[in-house]
């Protein structure tokens, strides 16, 4: 009914820079806040950072001045720019976001599949 895919992940170097994608598609009606959340191994999920529809941002403290968030109404798209990344920052980023689906009145949070970013030399 729903998708949201992401890409862009991968292996970098410390200090380099990477940049995530994901795309919403399906019976979509609105998107409100989207956002991207990272896992790491042995540690519970935690919000990197967010976007309203109208373009507020939210942002850990660990990544501001870092990572930039951004996305593309028109085209149900979000973005994760990220730059002078370091080993701490290597989890599964995931992508989420708050959607009204065609034929419901309700707002439901959906996830996608998860994108591995590692930071090691």
């Amino acid at each position: 009914q729903v998708q949201l895919v992401e890409s862009g992940g991968g292996l970098v170097q410390p200090g380099g820079s990477l940049r995530l994608v994901c795309a919403a598609s399906g019976s979509i009606v609105s998107i409100n806040t989207m956002g991207w959340y990272r896992q790491a191994p042995g540690k519970q999920r935690e919000l990197v950072a967010s976007i309203t529809r109208g373009g507020i941002k939210n942002y850990t403290d660990s990544a501001k001045g870092r990572f930039t968030i951004s996305r593309d109404n028109d085209k149900g798209t979000v973005y994760l720019q990220m730059k002078s990344l370091k080993p701490e920052d290597t989890a599964i980023y995931y992508c989420n976001a708050a959607i009204r689906v065609s034929g419901q009145v309700d707002i439901s949070d959906y996830w996608g599949q998860g994108t591995q970013v590692t930071v090691s030399s």
